[in-house]
């Protein structure tokens, strides 16, 4: 009675696949094999991955093994054997290209990625003595990606403990460095068992030194002004419950699968970190990675900035700033017309035509009529106090979306940096402007690279190979060092994808297909 009963649960519970592989791959004699044990075991554990069990009608499988075990008739042991070839495909699908399509989480990368045999993936998996080592191979390769898969362990491990998370709430507004907390032998408690504190010892009632220290290692690694002062912002994220942490990392893992792999050193802006990072290499170590902040799009629905790939093809010196429609019609114009002096003040032209020698025409009525029409453009001369600073970066793409540098350094000291309009503001736009124009000829060293953001003149660079640039959303990073970066939500990009998750039907490849397309959730 008990094989009817799970041969019930299978049939109710698995997606049926194409599978053109070899029949009983999972079958020693008249048993599921070492490997089908195995794999039942990595199903029924899917939650290490980043997955969920149910996904794979793991604990279906776990009863059907288990009652196999004993011995079975061939058709029990050839329905396990199909339902188990199916359940691998998922998996396999799921670790390689991710579970839902990127495109219906606002990810703009490309609908196909490089060819991939399903059936010779099941079947060397079918073979292999260590399965977890054979489904690494189908994962994405790079480092950050096994580091956070490990972070997710530790992190599924602290998350058992409720009660680590549970502060009494400051009766002030804030606590500082050396003033009494009634939990501050709970937040010595959590801060260990994060990492933040070396260890747990003492019994001060206070914020002593080494609490205030290991708060602001807390503060560092969540984005928060590191001041080892107990606000309500810093209580909000200690209090988060670790297994929103869990969820933020899956999350994440599920983005990195969704990334091609690196054909070249790419440039990658990481929104919610309000960080570039340029690699000189295909390697994804800290060694081989140039880093600098940025300042990203507003929260506003048409001032984030997207999330999609471009390619890196021209660098401006001294650029004009062509004002968007938006803030030319919303912001520049009531103040164009409230004060005549407005448009010289900031350097402002109207412009007719499309290209940087396009003729500039006198701020008249008629013509300020025509830029409210749009027959005329606004833009911003070069120079010091340009919007854009004195160097741009040029990636075409249909949001108008560039990198480039600001007057405004003031607002890099601060650690949430979501200003712009939608566009990315570099911190050190010299070093970026060196590394992308590395190669070139003749040399562009910082030296002229200074001398052309100073010049006199408009002047645009081709870059002798396009660089690839990423603009990407994690809200989560494992470093080398060990610490596990987390950021807010900014967009609330976590919290669409995990509705799509909840939502997504167990995907269904054509497993016959070489190089088959990322399928639509």
């Amino acid at each position: 009675m008990a094989r009817f009963l799970w041969l019930a649960a299978l049939f109710a519970a698995s997606t049926v696949f194409a599978y053109a592989g070899s029949p009983d791959a999972w079958i020693a004699g008249d048993r599921p094999s070492a490997q089908a044990r195995q794999l039942v075991q990595i199903l029924t554990n899917a939650g290490e991955l980043g997955l969920r069990p149910q996904d794979y009608s793991a604990a279906a499988l776990a009863a059907a093994a288990e009652s196999l075990q004993r011995g079975a008739a061939s058709a029990e042991l050839q329905r396990f054997d199909a339902d188990l070839s199916s359940a691998a495909q998922r998996l396999i699908h799921d670790l390689h290209f991710g579970r839902v399509d990127p495109r219906t989480a606002g990810f703009e990368l490309p609908a196909t990625r490089a060819p991939f045999d399903m059936n010779a993936a099941v079947a060397r998996l079918a073979r292999a003595d260590d399965l977890s080592v054979a489904l690494s191979a189908v994962e994405p390769p790079f480092y950050h990606y096994t580091l956070l898969k490990t972070a997710l362990r530790r992190y599924r491990h602290l998350a058992e403990d409720a009660s680590l998370t549970r502060l009494p709430k400051p009766t002030a507004r804030s606590v500082k460095p050396g003033e009494p907390y009634a939990g501050a032998a709970a937040l010595r408690r959590l801060l260990f068992e994060l990492g933040d504190l070396p260890a747990a010892q003492g019994d001060s009632a206070t914020l002593d030194p080494a609490l205030a220290a290991a708060l602001a290692r807390f503060q560092r690694r969540h984005g928060l002004t590191a001041d080892g002062t107990l606000g309500q912002k810093t209580f909000a994220a200690l209090t988060t419950p670790l297994s929103q942490r869990v969820h933020q990392i899956e999350l994440t893992l599920e983005r990195w699968r969704w990334l091609p792999l690196f054909t070249t050193p790419p440039i990658i802006v990481n929104i919610p970190q309000f960080r570039l990072f340029a690699f000189h290499t295909l390697d994804d170590r800290a060694a081989s990675i140039m880093q600098m902040d940025v300042i990203v799009g507003q929260t506003y629905a048409h001032t984030r900035t997207p999330v999609f790939v471009g390619d890196l093809r021209t660098v401006i010196f001294r650029p004009y700033w062509d004002v968007p429609r938006s803030i030319t019609v919303k912001e520049m114009l009531p103040q164009i017309r409230r004060n005549a002096g407005y448009l010289q003040r900031n350097h402002l032209e109207l412009v007719e035509g499309e290209g940087d020698a396009s003729p500039v025409r006198a701020p008249t009525p008629q013509a300020i009529a025509a830029l409210e029409a749009g027959r005329l453009r606004l833009r911003q001369r070069p120079g010091e106090d340009n919007a854009l600073g004195l160097v741009k970066f040029m990636f075409p793409n249909s949001h108008n979306v560039y990198m480039h540098s600001t007057p405004a350094h003031q607002l890099f000291a601060q650690a949430r940096r979501a200003f712009s309009h939608g566009c990315i503001r570099v911190s050190e736009p010299v070093k970026l402007a060196e590394f992308v124009l590395r190669g070139a000829a003749p040399v562009w060293d910082e030296a002229r690279i200074k001398q052309a953001m100073r010049g006199a003149d408009n002047q645009r660079v081709s870059l002798k190979q396009p660089v690839r640039v990423m603009i990407l959303y994690g809200t989560v990073l494992a470093t080398e060092g060990g610490p596990i970066l987390f950021f807010d939500d900014l967009y609330g990009l976590d919290r669409q994808l995990e509705r799509l998750l909840q939502t997504a039907k167990p995907a269904a490849p054509k497993a016959h297909r070489l190089g088959y397309d990322r399928p639509h959730s």
